[in-house]
């Protein structure tokens, strides 16, 4: 009997340590968001310097295609519901959704990062590349910063299939996946920004 209540005691001690360590590890990623939030602030507030800066050259106005870029806005949203249904796998562990719906996130994640860099290369085709103004420059280190962080975040997300296959929904996977969920709606987040403040009031 003694030695029974020892073992629930110490099951108990270790399932509480484990809690521990995962709200150490979602906490401690907290604070990176906000370090990298600060990045973000630093680029928005060089990009609103900048802005008029255009040397003679094109506008927001003039290099701006509102319709593509609202694709690529519905793609990013859309894919924070997919990872938000994921998470809601995750809870009910049910380890095939999971992996469908992480699925569905890196192929529209990846659609917005290929839409980003064929725009890039059609202004970059057309003359209008980072060192054709001030404006130009900060916008391309923006939105280029963002959709890299986008790229880190596909890599992820092949990361974690890879290891919900080989290792399955353990006690190591679900903090990576609550990690990774707050990293992606933060880059769904930012990107409302830049969608507003740099494509919609360039526009408009």
């Amino acid at each position: 009997m003694a030695t029974d209540t020892l073992s629930n005691h110490e099951g108990h001690a270790h399932e509480h340590d484990h809690h521990d360590t995962a709200g150490t590890k979602v906490f401690g990623f907290w604070v990176y968001l906000m370090s990298d939030l600060v990045i973000f602030g630093s680029l928005f507030a060089t990009y609103a310097v900048l802005l008029r800066g255009t040397a003679g050259g094109p506008t927001p106005g003039e290099v701006f295609e509102l319709p593509f870029i609202l694709v690529e806005t519905f793609l990013l949203l859309f894919s924070s519901f997919t990872y938000g249904m994921a998470v809601l796998a995750m809870n009910a562990n049910r380890v095939g959704q999971i992996k469908a719906w992480l699925a569905i996130t890196f192929l529209l994640g990846a659609a917005f990062v290929g839409m980003e860099v064929y725009e890039f290369q059609h202004l970059i085709h057309e003359g209008f590349g980072p060192d054709r103004s001030a404006f130009l420059s900060a916008f391309f280190t923006l939105v280029g910063t963002h959709g890299l962080h986008v790229t880190f975040g596909l890599i992820w997300i092949l990361v974690m299939l890879i290891q919900l296959q080989t290792k399955g929904l353990t006690d190591m996977t679900r903090p990576r996946i609550m990690c990774l969920s707050l990293f992606w709606h933060f880059l769904d987040i930012v990107w409302i920004c830049v969608f507003s403040f740099v494509y919609l009031m360039g526009v408009l």
